[in-house]
């Protein structure tokens, strides 16, 4: 299905998302003037190559326009943050959580620890929560935006809901996250 892309069309579908795109990109680089120009970037990027969408699901690709933006400006000016990610040891920070991390955490937790906790994940896994839990988008769809399988997605997932609990956030530290 070939939708009209002039900039109207563009701006019908694109200004609804831009909450979503910039909490996407805040969570991602933690900065609210830096996700502001990651928002900025990825617009230009979503208007630039908007022919290329087909009428699936514009949230999710234009998501996907902004985690791209959002890891190529971390690249740019945090690659430190993008190494260390990438080479933690994702099996040792996962552990066995007794209980289910999301009441656990919600027994435990007020709004402001638990935006620290978020905070304080690795980037793969705090992008999951992020369009998980806040941006309400399927499974389907994260897989989508972040160019990995679903089975990917849920793992991260589980792994970030470990993270998320006091044992985790004390992995956390260890690891050089919180």
């Amino acid at each position: 299905m070939t939708i009209e892309t002039g900039p109207r069309q563009f701006e019908r579908l694109a200004l609804p998302h831009l909450d979503a795109a910039y909490n996407l990109a805040r969570w991602l680089t933690r900065n609210d003037s830096d996700a502001e120009d990651v928002v900025q970037d990825a617009y230009l990027r979503a208007y630039k190559y908007f022919a290329s969408f087909r009428g699936e699901n514009f949230r999710a690709w234009l998501l996907a326009v902004v985690r791209r933006a959002a890891y190529d400006w971390m690249h740019r000016n945090r690659p430190a943050e993008i190494v260390s990610n990438a080479d933690m040891d994702l099996e040792a920070v996962a552990g066995e959580a007794e209980d289910n991390p999301e009441t656990a955490l919600l027994r435990r937790a007020d709004a402001n620890l638990v935006n620290e906790m978020i905070a304080a994940l690795p980037v793969p896994f705090r992008e999951v929560v992020v369009l998980r839990e806040l941006q309400e988008l399927s499974y389907k769809e994260i897989a989508e935006i972040a160019g990995v399988p679903v089975g990917t997605v849920m793992s991260r997932l589980a792994r970030a809901r470990a993270l998320l609990t006091t044992d985790g956030k004390r992995r956390l530290k260890e690891y050089g996250h919180g």
